[in-house]
């Protein structure tokens, strides 16, 4: 066996103190940038300067839990079962859009859509009914988005339909015209 003109390095062995060490740098580095923090991001344009409108915050969406909807549930309360947000007139506030029914231990009740805004004093209200439970009907794919309310209404062509499987389907778009929300249908709607 020959012996290697280079005598052996220490430091290409690792022992345990080794471990321990880099062990222990790595959580100082850890707990050092849990205390370093950058500055929040202000999103602006280049060129612009801020002004005393834009550095308020905007007010959140209404509580969708928090509101009183015009739906007779007997003894049993409404559920709100699906809800989303967003700026549906222009104002710079959002509004809660909420699907909402009354409880039931079996079947599938049907589902109303409510538009929820904040009043002037703070407090949600219901303010518009874009679809009411008399109808009959339940939603499916609700979405808002880019200032329309967008759902997949199922329905039943008559009574002898059983509840559990809807043979009518209706695709509808809602949007804030001239003061109300107008409904049309989404380009490529169709019915089963």
């Amino acid at each position: 066996m020959q012996n290697p003109a280079v005598p052996e390095l220490a430091h290409t062995t690792t022992r345990p103190i080794h471990w321990l060490a880099t062990a222990a740098a790595l959580a100082a580095v850890i707990a050092g940038s849990s205390f370093l923090q950058p500055d929040p991001a202000n999103a602006a344009q280049a060129g612009s300067k801020p002004s005393a409108k834009s550095a308020a915050a905007p007010a959140p969406a209404p509580d969708a839990d928090s509101v009183t909807y015009p739906i007779t549930c007997g003894n049993v309360k409404p559920v709100v079962k699906k809800k989303a947000s967003g700026d549906l007139d222009g104002d710079g506030r959002p509004e809660t859009v909420a699907v909402v029914h009354c409880a039931a231990g079996s079947g599938t009740p049907p589902d109303g859509i409510y538009v929820i805004t904040r009043a002037t004093e703070g407090k949600p209200r219901v303010v518009a009914t874009l679809v009411d439970p008399h109808d009959r009907q339940n939603v499916s794919d609700f979405a808002v988005r880019d200032g329309a309310i967008t759902a997949t209404l199922l329905g039943y062509s008559s009574t002898d339909v059983p509840r559990c499987c809807p043979d009518q389907r209706d695709d509808a778009k809602w949007q804030w015209k001239d003061g109300t929300f107008a409904r049309s249908t989404p380009a490529g709607a169709h019915s089963v």
